[in-house]
């Protein structure tokens, strides 16, 4: 696995030095750490600035999920996470993220620099059905850099049993497709 240049607070690097690099422009915030200023922001990059946050038993979700696929704007100021261990875990209440215990299966993840985030089609259906403001925006970023994910969505959807917000989530997505045509 390639070793990521990012930094956390509790890294190697202490207080002062973070702080002088990020005064003396060598390194920019991003997510929860710190890259070199030239760094190439990839989707691998802003998942693993996730990872004080994300540990085996969480994955990104909704809008946490659509800023690491698409890195459309900044990332949220409050994370989405989710289950993904087969046991209940305990989490502390944080204000820097909102977390959902029903277990997400494996095969709505992605594994990126060792963090796991919801797949483009389980991100669009779940933004879909939980209508997250700026929820439009995101699908869009995500379609931008993964073409299918839309019609993937919609047979995320097929393949579940009934569900809350489903038929509702249904209708957007082909609004949706109906105006990006």
């Amino acid at each position: 696995m390639t070793v990521l240049p990012l930094y956390f607070v509790d890294g190697p690097l202490g207080t002062a030095e973070l702080c002088a690099a990020v005064l003396d422009g060598h390194l920019v915030a991003l997510g929860e750490g710190y890259v070199a200023a030239d760094s190439v922001e990839t989707a691998a990059l802003r998942a693993a600035s996730l990872r004080p946050l994300l540990d085996a038993d969480a994955a990104a979700t909704h809008a946490s999920a659509a800023w690491v696929l698409s890195g459309d704007g900044p990332p949220p100021t409050r994370h989405s996470l989710q289950r993904i261990s087969p046991h209940r875990t305990r989490r502390r209440g944080e204000l820097r993220y909102t977390y959902r215990d029903p277990q997400i299966p494996e095969a709505d993840l992605l594994r990126l620099a060792g963090a796991a985030v919801t797949t483009p089609a389980r991100t669009i259906a779940d933004l879909a059905r939980d209508d997250v403001p700026g929820s439009r925006r995101m699908i869009a970023g995500i379609l931008a850099c993964h073409p299918d994910a839309l019609a993937d969505a919609r047979e995320w959807f097929r393949m579940r049993p009934p569900m809350p917000g489903k038929r509702t989530a249904m209708a957007r997505l082909r609004r949706y497709d109906e105006v990006t045509r």
